[in-house]
């Protein structure tokens, strides 16, 4: 007779899901589960996303809208945030910058503000 100690108690560990997408802008085929173990929900090359949460209310959200990358933001633990703003209702969000993002769509966004200041140079001649 076995004991209790000598049974499998162990059961298998869950496969990691991998579900899909469509780009809405590009169209590519996108894996929901990012190099980093991370969800992701933009599409690594283009970096648009879909509308499908609510910011403020954090539930899914009815707009299904297109969410443009507009902008980076570098938090205080040095990571990278994509902010996403959708074309049909405005909303703002941010999304964790995943492994394989396009490095130069994020460079790109990264140096705008430097390459297109919102203010005039020539102030800091005068300084």
């Amino acid at each position: 007779m076995l004991s209790n100690s000598s049974k499998n108690t162990h059961s298998p560990k869950p496969l990691p899901r991998t579900d899909t997408f469509t780009c809405v802008r590009c169209g590519l085929t996108v894996t929901t589960l990012a190099p980093d173990g991370n969800r992701r929900n933009h599409c690594p090359s283009c970096l648009h996303s879909r509308h499908v949460r609510d910011a403020a209310e954090g539930g899914p959200s009815a707009c299904r809208g297109r969410m443009s990358p507009i902008a980076i933001a570098v938090l205080r633990t040095d990571d990278w945030m994509v902010i996403h703003r959708c074309t049909r209702c405005d909303e703002l969000t941010s999304n964790p910058v995943s492994p394989d993002d396009n490095q130069l769509i994020l460079m790109r966004m990264a140096v705008r503000p430097l390459a297109h200041p919102s203010f005039p140079l020539e102030a800091f001649g005068d300084l």
